[in-house]
């Protein structure tokens, strides 16, 4: 998948970056708008008080949880400085460009690129889950990891010979809530993990974080006053954006699960034809200058079964060109065009 043309094709650039350089950046501009923040705090409950127009209080305490639904994988998570991957010739190359790399083997499968201009070279490696019940996070064993990895591609070993310690995350995720996200008080909502918490083989958990805040805060901004029912009126909208969009990436997630982890074999093989069937059908509409019209899929191929996900033909489609603006603007259409209908009489 060719970046440079996605980006002109979705309207967007494709970027990379350090979980804690976007994390700051989002706090600092929360800061200057006038958010506070306490930290080392675990909610545990919300209490509602009689009156609708008092605020809610949250409670605060290091106590009991709902889990999250383990997933059978675990990811083996690890940076290396790229000017110690540069003095390997054969490790050299994964330098150049704004590339990220997949190796798809059995049971498992590698991700590679590189963050903050080159200076970091990032690899997760996504393997069956042996951690113990309760632990998330947990210092890993290098040379169990290797062993792992032992017949795979040489350049991962040689990778991993550069690796002196490395943290184990176990991977879960939350299934859709049945009930509504925003409370009957419309005093909060949730949003981002929360809610919809997935695997991360779409690469897009971040991503709806940032387009759930977006969303909230367009409805919000589309308030003429505090009310109830203009309260009620944003969340409801809020979640009608939300809801379908999240749901699809949770579920497409557990379809790339099964793909990227085939064991060797027919499905394996067949995974692998589709690779390279849709990898002909992205030359040709590159060779047409992005015109996708008039190109008919391969006999034997169905929209949206392309193995490498992010093109046209797996979700690319419908997931990198979003427009939470349009989106907004369109539900809240519908929302007032249901309020301005006149109440239907049954008799």
């Amino acid at each position: 998948m060719d970046f440079a043309d996605a980006s002109v094709e979705y309207g967007t650039p494709f970027w990379d970056f350090h979980r804690a350089d976007l994390q700051m950046c989002l706090l600092r501009r929360a800061e200057e708008l006038g958010a506070t923040f306490q930290i080392n705090a675990r909610v545990v409950d919300i209490e509602f008080p009689a009156q609708d127009d008092r605020s809610p209080t949250v409670v605060l305490y290091s106590g009991d949880r709902f889990p999250p639904t383990p997933t059978g994988d675990l990811a083996y998570r690890l940076l290396l400085q790229s000017k110690d991957v540069a003095k390997d010739p054969d490790l050299a190359p994964f330098l150049d460009g704004h590339t990220v790399r997949y190796w798809m083997g059995p049971q498992a499968h590698v991700v590679m690129y590189v963050l903050r201009n080159g200076e970091l070279f990032n690899m997760v490696f996504l393997v069956p889950d042996d951690m113990p019940a309760g632990a998330t996070t947990l210092e890993g064993n290098v040379l169990e990891m290797r062993a792992f990895f032992r017949d795979w591609d040489p350049r991962i070993t040689k990778l991993l010979n550069l690796c002196q310690s490395v943290q184990k995350w176990k991977l879960c995720y939350r299934p859709g809530l049945e009930t509504p996200w925003s409370h009957q008080s419309d005093t909060f909502t949730l949003l981002g993990d929360a809610v919809h918490a997935t695997l991360p083989y779409l690469a897009s958990g971040a991503g709806m974080s940032l387009e759930d805040g977006a969303t909230l805060g367009l409805c919000f901004a589309r308030l003429k006053g505090r009310s109830a029912s203009e309260k009620k009126l944003a969340l409801r909208v809020y979640e009608a954006c939300r809801r379908e969009r999240t749901e699809s990436i949770v579920e497409r997630r557990n379809v790339q699960q099964v793909l990227y982890h085939l064991d060797d074999g027919e499905e394996q093989k067949a995974r692998d034809a589709r690779f390279r069937a849709f990898g002909q059908m992205e030359a040709a509409i590159k060779e047409s200058r992005g015109r996708a019209e008039g190109l008919l899929l391969p006999e034997r191929l169905v929209e949206s079964s392309d193995p490498l996900v992010w093109r046209r033909h797996g979700v690319g489609k419908w997931l990198l060109n979003f427009d939470c603006q349009a989106d907004v603007n369109a539900h809240w259409a519908t929302e007032e065009e249901y309020r301005s209908e006149p109440p239907k009489l049954h008799l």
